[in-house]
């Protein structure tokens, strides 16, 4: 198992990797894996904003292409002032794929703040639903 401070090192290099020619806004994600593995994710923008891909979604979808299907956690920075929590699109996916996951959101001075994916996003659209037609 990673420590909070490697964690956060790869979520720091993630961020170095971030494709922001728009926003500049270079945001990493650093995933622990059941196997103790970490994946991480950056964001990548695109000149239709619509098809820009945040770096969480980037870390959960790679982390998913190797064949993971359990988290521990994630830690999440931007090089930034401020606490900058998932948006809501990334809410939604860490929701189901790891609502009891912790997650790590370091700002520049490298403080953080934790929180549970399901405390982020009360009420949401579930597999649950589909199958309640």
């Amino acid at each position: 198992m990673a420590s909070d401070k490697d964690l956060i090192e790869c979520a720091v290099q993630a961020s170095k990797r971030a494709y922001a020619p728009y926003s500049r806004f270079h945001v990493g994600a650093a995933l622990e894996v059941e196997s103790g593995e970490v994946i991480s994710g950056c964001n990548v923008e695109n000149a239709s904003f619509g098809l820009t891909n945040c770096a969480e979604r980037t870390a959960i979808f790679s982390a998913v292409a190797q064949g993971y299907r359990t988290f521990r956690r994630m830690a999440l920075f931007v090089d930034h002032n401020d606490f900058f929590f998932p948006c809501g699109a990334c809410r939604q996916v860490l929701l189901e794929m790891a609502p009891d996951m912790e997650i790590l959101v370091v700002k520049g001075d490298r403080s953080v703040a934790r929180v549970v994916v399901r405390d982020m996003l009360p009420s949401p659209f579930s597999p649950k639903q589909l199958s309640g037609r």
